[in-house]
């Protein structure tokens, strides 16, 4: 079969843009043309089109004039209204996680401790139903960037689940580190949240999307989460907390440590944790306890390398793992960090679907089940962890 090109754009200029560029190039079973990008940062936006030889666009009507693709790689406020665009211009969206959210009421003195969470609940389900809505009048798809469906760990416990009919009993997975470096993650304006949403998605998300392939492989109906119960903590910001300067510690607004208890439709249960007060680098993993099988999925860090660095300067010039103190004593190098956490596989993954119509793992209904989680948890930890009912949108 001959290969399609396929003709790709990128909105934002930072972290995710620079990632989602590196997973296209690696992509074998379609021709990718990657067009151009747009960046709000015009300066940023040059610079990143001169370093990869592409066109910058300043305006987003231009770049969807020229492609079939958008990749968003904006942060999360402008997820919706980016995602829109394409949708409405009958493109594919490859959106970034989270899908949306809540981004408080616009007034300068908003506050994520002060208003009632379930207005971020009626306002991110709003946000998502537009963003359905858009798709359902497209005949474009959006394709929901979650990397850890596509983690070489979690394809493979979705190939045990399919081939023994395994039950899912209990899920527990947790997303982990000492805080990100964004100066926008501090703000819940700017982010949607704090751990609950920015690290709480991709270890909630996995867990969702393992649940919908039991259901659809024995019953041909998914499995989909039916309440939550939440906690969330700001440790960092406590009065006592004592700064030693390894854990970040000036979030304005947002929780640094959270738990989801999620119970399915079908009884069975998944418990997600995620922390911005964790040492040591990333700490990536989902556990699955089946009435057939248990699986331990050691997504980041694991041991399919380990080295041992004497002196500090040493490894200077050696990335070990993200998000690691120290090069110094033993450590989990990753020889191929993306791979290991799925980057190529989804890349690979949507371009067989953009080209050749294959179905998507990771679509616009897991988004939307993710982000009616994490709200509905938000106003579970308002509550003190009052289980809360999870809105699900039609298949």
């Amino acid at each position: 079969m001959m290969k399609k090109t396929i003709r790709a754009g990128i909105v934002g200029s930072g972290f995710s843009a620079s990632f989602h560029f590196e997973a296209v190039q690696k992509v074998y079973g379609t021709n990718i043309e990657v067009v151009g990008v747009y960046s709000i940062d015009t300066e940023g936006g040059k610079a990143y089109a001169r370093k990869r030889d592409i066109r910058f666009f300043d305006n987003l009507d231009a770049l969807l004039d020229e492609v079939d693709v958008v990749h968003v790689c904006v942060p999360p406020v402008a997820h919706e209204p980016v995602s829109v665009a394409g949708l409405k211009r009958d493109k594919f969206v490859i959106c970034e996680k989270p899908l949306t959210g809540y981004f408080g009421d616009g007034t300068e003195g908003f506050h994520g401790d002060r208003f009632p969470k379930q207005n971020a609940l009626d306002a991110a389900l709003a946000s998502v139903e537009q963003i359905l809505e858009a798709e359902r009048q497209s005949k474009g798809r959006l394709l929901y960037a979650e990397n850890w469906v596509y983690a070489p760990a979690i394809q493979k416990e979705r190939e045990i689940i399919e081939k023994t009919g395994a039950q899912v009993l209990w899920i527990h997975a947790e997303e982990a580190h000492s805080g990100s470096h964004s100066r926008e993650y501090a703000f819940w304006k700017f982010c949607g949240g704090g751990t609950l949403i920015g690290k709480g998605c991709h270890p909630l998300s996995a867990a969702l999307y393992l649940k919908r392939v039991e259901g659809r492989s024995r019953d041909g109906v998914p499995i989909r989460p039916k309440t939550v119960s939440a906690r969330t903590h700001a440790i960092t910001r406590l009065e006592n907390f004592r700064d030693e300067g390894h854990i970040r510690c000036n979030y304005h607004d947002i929780d640094d440590l959270a738990h989801m208890h999620v119970e399915f439709t079908d009884g069975t249960v998944a418990d997600v944790f995620a922390s911005d007060i964790v040492l040591g680098g990333i700490h990536n993993w989902l556990e699955v306890c089946a009435n057939n099988h248990r699986a331990v999925c050691n997504i980041n860090p694991n041991t399919s390398m380990q080295t041992y660095n004497p002196v500090e300067e040493n490894f200077e010039d050696i990335y070990v793992v993200e998000k690691i103190g120290t090069k110094q004593g033993w450590a989990p190098t990753a020889p191929d960090e993306d791979w290991i956490t799925g980057y190529p596989q989804e890349a690979e993954a949507f371009y067989q679907t953009i080209a050749y119509g294959q179905p998507a793992e990771s679509d616009s209904l897991l988004a939307a089940d993710s982000i009616s989680t994490i709200y509905s948890a938000y106003v579970s930890a308002e509550r003190k962890g009052t289980a809360v009912d999870v809105r699900t949108f039609e298949e």
